[in-house]
């Protein structure tokens, strides 16, 4: 197949032309090829016959390596008619792309493979190098934008990849930096117009760019779109390094302004070569206005004095950055006698509709500049999702991934469905039974549910079973009403989805870490041993502190307890103590000799309690007295096991927020050779001077750090904290509990123990502006019509209206007694107000 490629063409044939004139001879070829492509010409292609091959034709042509898209004609009904009607509107569009495309009747030639089986009867064929390379099914391929889209996504599947995920998309940007810059694309479906079109550049273009395609999802999000808005976008992500520019750990991106079309797509991408800032020496109304492809594109011009060129010059350039897609920047020289403009003005601009009218500004202020032009652009974006929002979509993501796969329940086999009637016998017969409590119909419960049965096709331990309870059936057994004579080992489960471990003649146990396959499956099979599991030699302590307590947690290191009693005093607040860590924390007990034994080793008086993190060798535990109560206890063992600078994640975020500490965070980059990783060890061992440093003065604070190149979603952190994402490495100090205030460690200081000190001081004594604020947590109905209570409180009025006379009577006397129902509470409030007891959790599920 012969590609178009907007590098190259024939040099004979340009060889004596002007290199002026070469460029616009080209510029017109390209867009005339892509006009064409996007149905410029469709006149042939309604009147034209499809092509149809005899089974002869159909192997001459399959045997010379030419692509082919074909449909294997049997019976033509209503459906397939429509479909060929689509199909010979496409043989022109994608005849341009040199693939042939046409039909085999079956009814009058046999081809075999394809004209005796069922599959082909609403399945058409993409043939490539002399064989079958893919086929589509009619519901795909349904129209002519679907089937040019479809087989050209086909067709370019290694220069158009297509991502899921942010961490995908960071990947590639990585991959390209430095070589290509990147298109990516989001459609909101896969054949439509915008798809075609995308798929029609990326053919043109996949040579010189990187193109990606999405259709929503988590980089959606990362990218900071609204997934509700109808509109498809492209966004153009400079990886390429350019001149005295750096590339940071993400490619800066541009937004198409524009509709998607394959001409608009064509103009986005020549914006996107021209320089970023332009200098010229003539007066701006004697700047030629912008020529073709850039005729519809503002000019703005900032004026340069001699004195400050330099600074004039990275103002224009940070300006450009911003409008970029937006207007074409151009820096006036002063110094030449041609500007005749007035000092007085400082800027300029000329809209492409008054391509001769240029207007003379005094700006204060680079902002007034984007708000010429992004704010009609903002109030159309706001119609359209304000137009589209409210209808077809939900306002979760977890709830819309589920909508999009109700179709597709998950295969239940290997879970046991508890009932009222199952429920008691099933938790007896097992010695450990984890239960899933979920709602069908609650998008989370679903979201988890695919996880919960992942972890139990994975387990391959016998002695667990895995089971679930539908809520929406069994409200009994989860309220706990127990149906029978027997209790019900566990309080009404009132929230959605979750997880308990039950064991016979146990209380049961709650699950409350992360709602995902890998954290539920070690959970698992560290609540598995005893706890605390009695140790009664050298052998078996040394076994339980350095090896794996079960085969499927291999590689993984987790924490230790080891409790230590001269007698049985004290033994049983520190079992207490274990059966709350069971799960998360592996917990032994050493008594009589061998406790003495080791409370020698370690120079501790019994009774005694070591802790030992997983972040540190066996060789040096913490020791702890024992408390005067299981949870003064807890709270011991938990801030012992506390890294001194831990490292955040999704995963152990929930944890460290419950803590109700601020964080004191540190955003490192990824490393990307041996220099960058002892700058990121050497600030480390910064922040932990820092919380030496500080002492008793540190408890406030948890100083911790995040690594962007492990925890991709820091980013977007980052970037919400203060605005826009600051050069890296930065230290940000937030969730104070006096309030949402955001701090930002001065980025053009060094990171040093002292100077980090020094700036929480002055953020202690109210001398340090905050960089930003915290969202409210407030979490309204997505659409104002979503607002039940409130409509429901509208409609009581109404209904009081239309009462009959017998139910108004009804009413006065369950009115008389609401009444004097009312009188008793209040008394009873008045006695008791001066202490109340607000109701924190007034909504629960059932």
């Amino acid at each position: 197949m012969t590609r178009l490629n907007v590098d190259t063409m024939s040099n004979h044939f340009f060889k004596k032309a002007p290199k002026s004139l070469i460029s616009m001879m080209w510029m017109c070829i390209a867009v005339f090829l892509l006009w064409m492509k996007s149905g410029g010409c469709t006149e042939k292609a309604n009147t034209s016959d499809l092509m149809e091959y005899t089974a002869a034709d159909f192997y001459e042509k399959l045997h010379s390596g030419k692509m082919m898209f074909i449909y294997f004609e049997h019976q033509v009904s209503p459906t397939i008619s429509l479909f060929l009607v689509e199909l010979e509107k496409s043989a022109d569009a994608l005849q341009d792309y040199g693939v042939l495309v046409g039909k085999v009747n079956c009814n009058k030639e046999l081809v075999h493979a394809y004209c005796t089986e069922e599959r082909v009867l609403h399945t058409a064929f993409l043939f490539r190098g002399g064989k079958e390379f893919l086929g589509f099914d009619l519901d795909t391929v349904f129209d002519v934008n679907s089937i040019v889209s479809e087989v050209l996504f086909a067709i370019l599947r290694e220069e158009v990849k297509y991502v899921h995920t942010d961490t995908d998309l960071l990947a590639m940007e990585k991959a390209a930096r430095g070589k290509k810059d990147i298109v990516l694309g989001y459609v909101r479906s896969l054949g439509t117009q915008e798809h075609r079109s995308l798929m029609e550049t990326a053919y043109v273009y996949g040579s010189k760019y990187q193109f990606i395609l999405i259709t929503g999802g988590p980089v959606l999000k990362h990218l900071g779109v609204n997934e509700l808005s109808h509109s498809s976008r492209v966004w153009f992500l400079h990886c390429r390094v350019h001149s005295g520019f750096v590339i940071p750990m993400t490619c800066p991106l541009t937004l198409m302004r524009k509709p998607l079309s394959t001409l608009g797509l064509h103009s986005f991408l020549q914006l996107m070569e021209t320089p970023l800032v332009s200098e010229v020496y003539n007066d701006p109304s004697s700047v030629q206005p912008p020529q073709f492809p850039y005729q519809q594109t503002p000019q703005v011009f900032l004026f340069s004095r001699p004195t400050t060129a330099h600074l004039d010059l990275d103002t224009a350039t940070t300006l450009a950055w911003r409008l970029r897609g937006l207007a074409l920047l151009l820096l006036v020289h002063r110094q030449s006698p041609a500007v005749k403009t007035p000092d007085e003005y400082n800027a300029a601009y000329r809209l492409p509709e008054k391509s001769s009218e240029v207007k003379y500004l005094t700006l204060n202020d680079l902002d007034e500049v984007l708000e010429l032009f992004t704010n009609q652009e903002e109030e159309d974006e706001e119609e359209d999702e304000e137009e589209h929002s409210h209808f077809g979509h939900l306002d979760d993501e977890i709830a819309a991934s589920v909508y999009e796969n109700r179709g597709n329940l998950p295969d239940m086999d290997s879970i046991t469905q508890l009932t009222s009637d199952n429920f008691h016998t099933a938790v007896a017969q097992s010695s450990l039974t984890v239960a899933l409590f979920y709602l069908k119909w609650d998008a989370a419960s679903m979201a988890f549910l695919s996880s919960f049965i992942d972890v139990a096709e994975g387990l391959t331990d016998s002695e667990v079973q895995m089971s679930a309870v539908d809520c929406g059936e069994w409200t009994d057994l989860c309220a706990a009403q127990p149906a029978s004579s027997l209790p019900i080992p566990f309080p009404p489960i009132t929230a959605f989805p979750s997880v308990l471990l039950l064991r016979p003649q146990e209380t049961a146990q709650h699950y409350r870490g992360m709602l995902g396959t890998e954290a539920l499956h070690r959970f698992i099979m560290l609540s598995h041993p005893a706890s605390p599991v009695l140790l009664s030699s050298q052998e078996e302590v040394t076994s339980f502190l350095q090896e794996v307590p079960h085969p499927e947690l291999a590689g993984y290191t987790p924490h230790r307890v080891l409790g230590l009693f001269e007698t049985h005093r004290g033994v049983p607040l520190f079992t207490e103590a274990a059966k709350s860590l069971r799960g998360e924390v592996l917990t032994g007990l050493l008594t009589d000799g061998l406790a003495e034994k080791w409370a020698a080793e370690h120079t501790v008086d019994l009774p005694a309690v070591l802790v030992f993190p997983s972040w540190r060798t066996h060789t040096h535990p913490t020791a702890l007295p024992v408390s005067n109560s299981a949870e003064e206890l807890l709270s011991h063992i938990n801030t012992a096991l506390l890294h001194p600078l831990p490292e955040l994640t999704v995963e152990n975020l929930p944890s460290f927020l419950s803590l109700g500490k601020a964080l004191l965070l540190l955003f490192v980059g990824e490393e990307e050779d041996e220099f960058g990783q002892r700058q990121n060890q050497a600030l480390m061992e910064e922040m932990r001077r820092v919380v030496e440093l500080g002492g008793r003065r540190m408890e406030p604070y948890l100083a911790c750090w995040i690594h962007l190149g492990r925890t991709p979603a820091g980013m977007s952190v980052l970037g919400s904290y203060l605005g826009s994402m600051p050069p890296l490495p930065a230290v940000v100090l937030t969730h104070l509990p006096s309030g949402g205030e955001i701090y930002q460690y001065p980025p053009n200081m060094p990171i040093g123990a002292p100077s980090v000190l020094q700036w929480l001081q002055r953020i202690e004594d109210g001398t340090e502006s905050a960089a930003g604020l915290l969202g409210e947590d407030s979490w309204p109905p997505a659409v104002k019509f979503y607002d039940f209570l409130k409509i429901m409180d509208m409609q009581e009025p109404n209904s009081a209206q239309q009462q009959t006379p017998e139910e108004e009577e009804e009413e006065e006397v369950d009115e008389k007694e609401v009444n004097m129902e009312e009188d008793v509470l209040e008394e009873a409030t008045d006695s008791s107000s001066s202490s109340p007891t607000p109701n924190n959790n007034p909504h629960s599920e059932l």
